[in-house]
């Protein structure tokens, strides 16, 4: 941990940023191309995979399950699939690393295996709820094992026969759908979900994008067990929550003119876009088209004097992981931005809400933690030193809050930030950020 915690950004004022980038392949669809297409029968090949720890934590589980997969190798992933029974006991427990997807969703696949399995993470991960999975996963007829408190490591015991289930959502969760429609692949008779509100439905365009039958009704989606995957080419578009950062930057930063090149545009993931023009943003969607199932875009943006807004509560599933970012927006807008309805944010890699607001008052900012939420006024941010408390995506937002700071902003704890982004602060630099790594 203490090798973590040695990376810092130094981050000097002013600046803007310019020209044109592509950032890194879409976390959430580069875990589904490895799982999925391990499951699937034949070879899938993924294009844009994003080689960050996350995404390999994942791969390298489906590579001690006996999975061949070649690369990652600029982004070419070869997965060599073995078929929805086609797995292997792994020799010791699957690390997890920091991700709450990989384990989440994994869960709900080695509910249906032949075998005992145990899934890891590191200390961020091992304080993350899992009860939201395990309790429908038992209700299907699977044994798993928590922490007292529901937390991680998860012990999975397998042989065990699953059953489908109809189960509405208590949260807005993408992982926990997820988790439960995995599961359905390997339960007896038919398994639904039904969302209380829309959230990323990557898990289910893959699924039928690998040829497996699926039925949507409004909020509810539904399969059957029993079926099979088969292997195809998976192009990965780049992941709109790292295009966040750079979407509020180039906002705040006056002169900015930036265009972000493919750009995965999934209708339950563009939140980041609404609010931002809600509030002001100069955003243009250019040459819109699909890519792998998923559609994509390039988007322009240039800088716009924000105002503050009630953010609402119909957008914050779409943009729950993008909330860091949105909040140094909100810092740099005219009045007051108000969130509710965001509970959510307390139990991501840290408590997103506390975390930001802590940072923003180091930087003068009057910011009001709350419960489901957070109240910010806008003013003038200042230099200080601020702790990401390892959260990758708290790092990289006060990294563009320098944008419009009087002083140089220094952030501790970034190493996380190789979850999601490994190049953020050579492309932030290539763009115009003056940005120091140290450690």
């Amino acid at each position: 941990m203490s090798s973590e915690q040695s990376i810092e950004f130094e981050v000097r004022p002013g600046g803007q940023l310019s020209g044109e980038i592509r950032v890194p392949g879409d976390k959430s669809i580069s875990h589904r191309s490895i799982m999925l297409g391990s499951l699937a029968e034949g070879t899938s090949t993924v294009t844009g995979f994003l080689d960050g720890e996350d995404c390999l934590a994942t791969l390298n589980a489906f590579r001690a399950m006996g999975v061949k997969i070649e690369g990652p190798d600029d982004g070419r992933v070869v997965v060599h699939g073995v078929g929805l029974h086609g797995l292997r006991a792994p020799e010791g427990p699957l690390y997890m690393g920091n991700s709450g997807t990989s384990m989440r969703l994994m869960a709900g696949i080695l509910a249906g295996q032949s075998f005992d399995s145990e899934l890891t993470g590191d200390a961020s991960l091992s304080r993350r709820p899992m009860r939201r999975v395990t309790d429908p996963l038992r209700l299907m007829g699977a044994e798993i094992e928590t922490s007292p408190d529901g937390t991680p490591p998860l012990r999975i015991h397998g042989g065990r026969r699953l059953h489908g289930i109809d189960y509405p959502l208590p949260m807005a969760s993408a992982q926990v759908k997820s988790c439960v429609l995995l599961a359905g692949l390997y339960a007896e008779g038919r398994t639904c979900v039904t969302e209380p509100a829309p959230t990323r439905d990557h898990t289910e365009r893959m699924l039928q994008g690998l040829g497996y039958a699926l039925e949507k009704d409004g909020a509810t989606v539904c399969l059957e067990g029993g079926g099979r995957l088969q292997g195809r080419d998976i192009d990965v578009p780049s992941d709109i929550s790292s295009a966040a950062f750079f979407l509020v930057g180039a906002s705040i930063a006056e002169g900015s003119d930036l265009l972000i090149r493919h750009v995965g545009m999934n209708p339950t993931r563009t939140g980041v876009i609404d609010i931002l023009r809600l509030m002001g943003a100069d955003i243009e969607v250019l040459d819109p088209r699909e890519a792998g199932g998923e559609p994509v875009a390039d988007l322009r943006v240039r800088s716009a004097p924000l105002k503050g807004i009630a953010i609402p509560e119909t957008l914050v599933p779409l943009a729950i992981d993008e909330f860091p970012a949105l909040f140094i927006a909100a810092a740099c807008a005219e009045g007051e931005t108000l969130l509710t309805g965001a509970e959510e944010l307390r139990v991501k890699e840290s408590d997103r809400i506390q975390v930001m607001a802590d940072g923003l008052v180091a930087c003068g900012i009057d910011a009001e933690p709350r419960p489901d939420g957070i109240r910010i006024r806008g003013g003038q941010l200042h230099g200080a030193t601020v702790d990401s408390h390892g959260d990758h995506r708290i790092a990289m937002s006060f990294a563009m809050a320098a944008l419009r700071a009087d002083g140089p902003i220094r952030i501790r704890d970034c190493a996380n930030v190789n979850t999601s982004f490994p190049c953020f602060a050579e492309l932030a630099r290539r763009a115009g950020l003056d940005i120091e790594v140290h450690g």
